[in-house]
This record gives C-alpha cells, sequence and structure tokens, in this order.
C-alpha cells in the first residue's frame, strides 16, 4: 500500500509550480547553464540537492516534471531511512500507519504537488531528530536537522528550541553548537548571494495595503496574538483543521497510548517554534497558497500520534471515538489537498492583482482551500479520480480498527431489546 500510494503522488496526483516554486526553479537552472548565483531571498540548499534529479529533464525534455516531482522522491528516499534507523527499535505496524497517513491523509499530500522548500526540510529535520531520539549517528541527524534549517532560515527559532532542550536533557553544552553552525551558514550563503551577511534579501518586503489592519507593513509587524491565533483556528489556515492529529496531543487517555515520546516530543517543540516565528511574520498565511505551508513539518508528528491512537484500537472507547473524528478530517484533508487546486477562487482571493479579498481565503469557511470541494467540486481527470477512489480504499483501512473496536464496546441493555414486538 505505501509503494502504490508513493506510485500514485508521482504519476496521479496533479503536479504544477506556484509561486516561490517558480524562482527556484530558475535560479537553479541559471546556476547549471553555469550563471552565478541570484540574490532573491530564496535558499539554494533545496534547488541545489534537486540538482541530479533536474538533470533527468535531459530524458524527458521537461524540467517542470521532475521539479513537481522531487518532493515525492525525496519523501520515499526519507521513509527509506527512517525504516533503516528505526527497524527493531520501534512497532513495525505503527511505523507503517504512519507512512500510511503521511502520504494520504495529511496536509503533506498536498506539500507533494509541486516544487517547495518545505518536504525537504521538514524529511531532514525527522530524519535527524530520529538519529537523537534514538542516540544513533547523533552528529549526522545535527547535520541533517542543520541543513534543513538553512534551507528555511526561519526555522533558526525551532533548532533553537530543540537544541536548547537536547542540552537540557542529556547536560550537554556541545548540542548547542548547531545553533551556530546554522547561523553561520547562513549568513555564509548570504554574502555570497547578496555581498553581505547581515542581508537576508527580505528587507522592505511587504504584501498590498487592503481592508485588514496590519496590512502593507513589512517584516514582524503582525501582532504576535493575533497571528497566533490565526495560524492555530483560522478556517482557511489554521493547524487545528489541517493538522488535527496535534491537537490529540492534548488527549491524556491518547497520549497514554502513544509510545516513542521523546521523538513526538522534539517533533511537537520543532513545530512549536515554526509557529513562534510565523505568527508575528507579516506574511503568515504563506500567501496565495493551499493551506498552512509554512507548516508542512506538522502532518509529521500529527500522522504519529493518530497511528498510534488506530494502532492502540480497543484500550479506551473515548480514546478510539476521538482517534476516528480525528482520522475522518485528516483524510479529508489529504484528499482535498490531492484533488484541489492552489484555490478553486484564486482569481477572487488576489482581487485582480490587488489582493483585496485576500483575508476571505484565511479566515472565512467558504473560500478556506480545505472547504472549496464542498462548495465548488473541482472538475477532476481521470487519474485525479483513480487517485480518489484509492485513497477512500486506505482511509477504511485505516479506519477499520477503530470502527470495529467501538462496535465492540457498543453495550445494548438486554431489558431494551426484550421491550420490541412486530
Amino acid at each position: 500500500m505505501i509503494v502504490a500510494a508513493l506510485a500514485g503522488l508521482f504519476f496521479l496526483l496533479p503536479h504544477e509550480l506556484n509561486g516561490d516554486d517558480i524562482q527556484r526553479l530558475a535560479d537553479i537552472r541559471q546556476l547549471l547553464d553555469g550563471g552565478r548565483p541570484s540574490d532573491d531571498a530564496y535558499s539554494l540548499v533545496m534547488p541545489l540537492a534537486s540538482a541530479p534529479v533536474l538533470l533527468l529533464s535531459h530524458l524527458t525534455g521537461s524540467w517542470t516534471f521532475w521539479a513537481t516531482r522531487f518532493n515525492v522522491l525525496i519523501t520515499a528516499a526519507g521513509i527509506l531511512i527512517a525504516y533503516r534507523l528505526l527497524r527493531g527499535r520501534v512497532d513495525a505496524r505503527l511505523f507503517r500507519l504512519t507512512v500510511l497517513l503521511l502520504l494520504v491523509a495529511s496536509l503533506y499530500t498536498n506539500r507533494m504537488r509541486d516544487y517547495n522548500a518545505e518536504v525537504f526540510t521538514a524529511t531532514l529535520v525527522t530524519i535527524g531528530i530520529i538519529c537523537l531520539a534514538t542516540n544513533r549517528h547523533v552528529i549526522l541527524g545535527w547535520a541533517a536537522i542543520v541543513i534543513g534549517v538553512v534551507n528555511i532560515p526561519a526555522s533558526m527559532v525551532a533548532l533553537m528550541l530543540l537544541a536548547i532542550m537536547q542540552a537540557v536533557r542529556t547536560r550537554r553544552l556541545r548540542h548547542l553548537l548547531p545553533v551556530a553552525a546554522a547561523l553561520a551558514l547562513i549568513m555564509l550563503e548570504a554574502w555570497i548571494r547578496r555581498g553581505s551577511p547581515l542581508d537576508t534579501g527580505y528587507a522592505g518586503n511587504h504584501g498590498y495595503r487592503t481592508i485588514m489592519p496590519y496590512s502593507g507593513e513589512p517584516g514582524f509587524s503582525y501582532p504576535f496574538v493575533l497571528g497566533l491565533a490565526a495560524i492555530l483556528f483560522s478556517f482557511g489556515r489554521g493547524l487545528l483543521f489541517f493538522t488535527p492529529g496535534l491537537f490529540l496531543w492534548l488527549n491524556s487517555r491518547v497520549r497514554a497510548l502513544l509510545p516513542w515520546r521523546a521523538a513526538v516530543g522534539m517533533m511537537l517543540l520543532f513545530t512549536a517554534g515554526l509557529v513562534l516565528i510565523y505568527a508575528s511574520w507579516w506574511a503568515w498565511y504563506g500567501g496565495i497558497g493551499w493551506g498552512p505551508r509554512f507548516f508542512a513539518f506538522a502532518a509529521i508528528p500529527a500522522s504519529i500520534i493518530v497511528a498510534a491512537g488506530i494502532r492502540r484500537a480497543g484500550q479506551s472507547a473515548r480514546a478510539d471515538l476521538l482517534t476516528l473524528a480525528v482520522l475522518a478530517l485528516s483524510a479529508w484533508v489529504g484528499l482535498a489537498g490531492a484533488i484541489t487546486d492552489l484555490n478553486v477562487d484564486l482569481g477572487f482571493c488576489e482581487g485582480h492583482g490587488t489582493f483585496a479579498n485576500e483575508a476571505y481565503c484565511w479566515f472565512a469557511p467558504d473560500y478556506s482551500s480545505l472547504w472549496q470541494p464542498i462548495r465548488q467540486f473541482p472538475a477532476l481527470t481521470t487519474g485525479e479520480w483513480v487517485l480518489g477512489a484509492f485513497f477512500c480504499v486506505l482511509y477504511a483501512y485505516l479506519a477499520a480498527p477503530l470502527v470495529l473496536s467501538l462496535f465492540r464496546s457498543v453495550r445494548v441493555p438486554r431489558e431494551w431489546l426484550s421491550g420490541w414486538h412486530v
């Protein structure tokens, strides 16, 4: 099922270049053609890592084909590495359930449609956290995390939280060195590309002035509390809706069923770091896009938590019911992310170039990318219908243990049954 899911995501998932992807591909093509590195704000780490895959374009004649499928390939590679690191150390069925959920029932599904930087960072950080949690290849683990953070410099805050936690847990100050290493590499790239180690490329970067009270301001100008509430609870970008598995952690019954807490704790801490840094960024919502793209990493701990609930089905009826509800929402996130483009009402939310209506897509459920297929179901190709049907089969498989457990837990009073007649 995992292999079939990866094949479906590679061949049947609708792939396209959008937004920042176009510039990233242009940057790496310029380098591969012998040009100088561009001076834009996007890191070259992920584009450079994708160069061997992009060179396959000489076989197909299409750079876009391989660029938009790179994230499927890097996810597959990450799964293989994680399996190798965890083999014999965690429950194999739990690992398989987590992978299936991540591929077809999470925010990650949509993130494998294009050439974004988030999947590459999420893969490297996850591998690094596994190394730290298992105390194997710790140096290589930190190296993977550092590279992932350099790829998205905003994740430095998340790295700092993770490094501090590890230093406190082990009482070893050397765990703070990755922070210095990541900062040095970020500054080195800025120096090479933009002439100054302090030039991030985002100076003066801001959005359009709209009816929203804090629009048009650059940098970290959004009120932190409002940004935090929007990232967590807004209909169009809220983690509550797009990564509901994260919130299962708050339930003590579900938390009691969760094994391997060290790794999940590190992942949740890293996610918290991302939320903290983006909450006051003027573009906390990630621009015109499908869901909270800055937080693709959050789909990984969310999938682990839901998988643990499925794996331990039968131990608590209340936990089973809650897990089933979260699984249903997660399944819709995966399906909607697979069959829906960036925004069905892209023209409306862009406001014909002025972005005057963009806030509707962040806050209003009617224009949320998650709920749009209900209001305006997209026209699907044959391949998308096949992929959607396959997803539904997998959802039934994932839900079956929970449904059966709940069915067994139902006790109908005998005296109630005996009182009925034809």
